[in-house]
Order: C-alpha cells, then sequence, then structure tokens
C-alpha cells in the first residue's frame, strides 16, 4: 500500500507537469467601426399624413319645384361653370310669365288712364268747374297706378328669373357625381338633392401639425398662408417614390384643438389632369429649416429610456453614450439638431458590442457618399 506521504506528492506532481497560464489573461476588446458625423447644407423637411379633399364642393338643388324634362350629363363627367345639366319642364313657367306680363300691360293701362283723367280734371279746377278735392283724388289713383305697375313690372321680372331656373346649369367646373334624379320626377325647390359637383383643380391637402410643430414653424419665420410667397410644401402618394408633386401652405387654423392638441393645416396643389382625389391619402413635407447640419445613420440611433442617444468612442477607446435631439431623415441620413460635435467618433457598426464605460477597438471608417445616392 502506497503511505501517506507518497498520497501527498501526487498532486503537486501533477501540478507541476501541467503548462503555466498567465493569471491576468483577458479578452481582446470587441471591434466597431466608428464615423465622424457628416456636415451638410440641407433643406429639412417635416412629414405628416395628408388627406386629399376638393377645393370646392357643391350640393346641386332646384331653386323651384316642377318636374324633370332631361338630363343632360353623364355621370362622373367633367363639366365647366355653365353647362345646362337639368331642365324642368317650362309650361308652367312660360304661363306665369304670360300673366305677369298681362298683369304689367293691365296696370301700365290703369296708369294712363289716371294722368288722362289728371289732365281733365286740372282744366276745371282752374276754371273752377271742378273742386281741388276731386283732382287730388285723381292725383292718388295715380301714385296708386304707378304703384300696381311697378310691382307688376317685380312680378313680371320673378317669373322670368323662376323660367330661368328651370334650367338647372353648373354653377363652377369640377366633376359631377352621378345623378340622383332621372327623368320624369317631381323635384321641390331646395330639398332635392340633384348631384354634387367638386373642383379639382387646384385640390386641397389637408393635415395636422402638432404644438411642437406649429411652434417651430411660428419660430423660424416661416411665411403665413396667404403671403406672397407662401410655404413650399411637396407631396408623395402611396406608390410614389419621388417628391415630385409641389404646392403651397394655403391655409392654418385659428388655434389648436383642445382635444388633440393640433392645428389644422392645409396646402394647395395644382392638378390639371385630374389624377389626385379626393379622400386619397398622401404623405406631405413641410420645410423645417436650412443650414448646415450634422447627420449620421439611423442604424447609430440608439433608446435610453425615454432619450435618444448616440455611441460615441473616445481617444482612450472608452465607449461614451451621448444624448442628442434629432431631426428629420434626409437623403437617408437622421439629422441630428444637438448633442453631438463634428469630430466625435460615432459608433455606426456593431453598436451591440458596445456598452458606456466599456473600452472598444475602433476601426474608423467614412459614410460612403455613394450611400447617400442610394439613399437619394
Amino acid at each position: 500500500m502506497p503511505t501517506p506521504f507518497r498520497k501527498s506528492l501526487l498532486p503537486l506532481a501533477l501540478a507541476l507537469a501541467l503548462p503555466t497560464l498567465p493569471l491576468s489573461a483577458q479578452p481582446a476588446p470587441p471591434t466597431v467601426t466608428v464615423s465622424e458625423p457628416v456636415r451638410r447644407n440641407v433643406t429639412e423637411w417635416e412629414e405628416h399624413i395628408a388627406r386629399l379633399e376638393p377645393s370646392a364642393r357643391v350640393e346641386l338643388r332646384p331653386r323651384v319645384s316642377g318636374q324633370v324634362e332631361k338630363v343632360h350629363f353623364r355621370d362622373g363627367q367633367i363639366v365647366r361653370a355653365g353647362d345646362l345639366l337639368f331642365s324642368l319642364d317650362r309650361q308652367p313657367f312660360d304661363i306665369a310669365v304670360d300673366s305677369a306680363r298681362a298683369e304689367l300691360a293691365k296696370a301700365e293701362a290703369k296708369l294712363e288712364l289716371a294722368r288722362q283723367e289728371i289732365d281733365r280734371t286740372s282744366s276745371l279746377v282752374r276754371d273752377r268747374y271742378a273742386p281741388q278735392a276731386q283732382l287730388d283724388t285723381r292725383r292718388a289713383a295715380q301714385r296708386d297706378a304707378e304703384a300696381q305697375l311697378a310691382d307688376a313690372r317685380a312680378r313680371l321680372r320673378q317669373a322670368e328669373l323662376e323660367r330661368s331656373w328651370a334650367e338647372v346649369r353648373a354653377p363652377q367646373s369640377g366633376r359631377v357625381s352621378d345623378r340622383r334624379v332621372d327623368a320624369g320626377n317631381l323635384v321641390q325647390a331646395g330639398s332635392t338633392l340633384l348631384t354634387t359637383i367638386v373642383a379639382l383643380d387646384p385640390i386641397y391637402a389637408s393635415f395636422d401639425l402638432s404644438e411642437a410643430d406649429y411652434l417651430r414653424f411660428s419660430r423660424r419665420g416661416g411665411s403665413r398662408p396667404g403671403d406672397e410667397g407662401a410655404e413650399p410644401v411637396r407631396l408623395r402618394l402611396a406608390d410614389e417614390s419621388g417628391w415630385d408633386r409641389q404646392g403651397r401652405l394655403d391655409f392654418l387654423d385659428t388655434g389648436l384643438d383642445a382635444r388633440s392638441g393640433t392645428i389644422r393645416a392645409r396646402a394647395t396643389l395644382p392638378n390639371p389632369d385630374l389624377f389626385l382625389t379626393p379622400g386619397s391619402f398622401a404623405r406631405l413635407r413641410l420645410r423645417a429649416g436650412e443650414g448646415e447640419v450634422l447627420m449620421v445613420p439611423d442604424a447609430a440611433i440608439a433608446a435610453d429610456q425615454a432619450a435618444r442617444v448616440v455611441m460615441t468612442v473616445a481617444a482612450d477607446g472608452t465607449v461614451v453614450a451621448k444624448p442628442v435631439s434629432l431631426g428629420p431623415v434626409v437623403d437617408g441620413l437622421r439629422v441630428v439638431r444637438g448633442g453631438l460635435s463634428p469630430e466625435d467618433q460615432v459608433i455606426t457598426a456593431g453598436l451591440h458590442l458596445a456598452r458606456p464605460g466599456a473600452r472598444v477597438t475602433a476601426e474608423v471608417k467614412r459614410i460612403a457618399p455613394a450611400r447617400l445616392a442610394e439613399a437619394r
């Protein structure tokens, strides 16, 4: 049997036989890619969701009652101001005009008789063959005849006007909706809806500005709607990639809505081909400012509770988190409005390997111009 002395020497011999490892060995710091922020003179645009609306909408209703005789348009066609859309039966209105003309002739004859009687009575009163009271009565009759004549003329104008209203014409240019009545239907003045017309050129794009957006717009001295050279806007439909449609800010509401905290805004855009359709949604850009800004890729931005931060690498390789205030995306890069300096080494790749206070190995790489071109 082995002795106790031999048992105590066995672990020592095994330890001496194994290779010796340095106690201070540590893994190498992770490698990350860093870049300086891009400095560019840009025009910043804020994006909003807009809804297209007609610049005018008219509900066409008859001004007189009657029977529809004919419809003169096709549903959905483009009409011009003054185009004939509906014809009502004119016979009742022709009769009313003839009756008014007869009343006018009767009033004219009565006035002529009153004038003749005054002429005859005047000579009799002058020769003292008739009393003055008779002449006063004749003059009162003349004034009554003149009033009846004026009333007859007004009735004739009203009858002729109502006859003209038997032809329902387009009050403005635009696209007409479908007809709501057909020939043979009876319509009531002011109540029966015949059709609607919407004006499409120009067309409106309505959107809401948050309180922060509105204050930023006001503080930078943007042109108010209605001023000469009002703020330009750009529009893009859901299936479009470019911002080729341009217009002007047309309207800002008088105050912010107490429930939503937003203010209603509207832009006017030309629509000569009538392609833009009311009810469609679009993305709208409103200018937020101009000047030299710092820009970084969106991938370099991290979230720190309620704030946004970028990770930078100091000269000794230590990771430093810097809170930043952000602007919109311009040409694929995020505008940084504050919190960053042009000399900062921002981590643009390997962000998941960086922790504030840890050390990393920085590999410097510029943000390639080709990337900017692709973003456009």
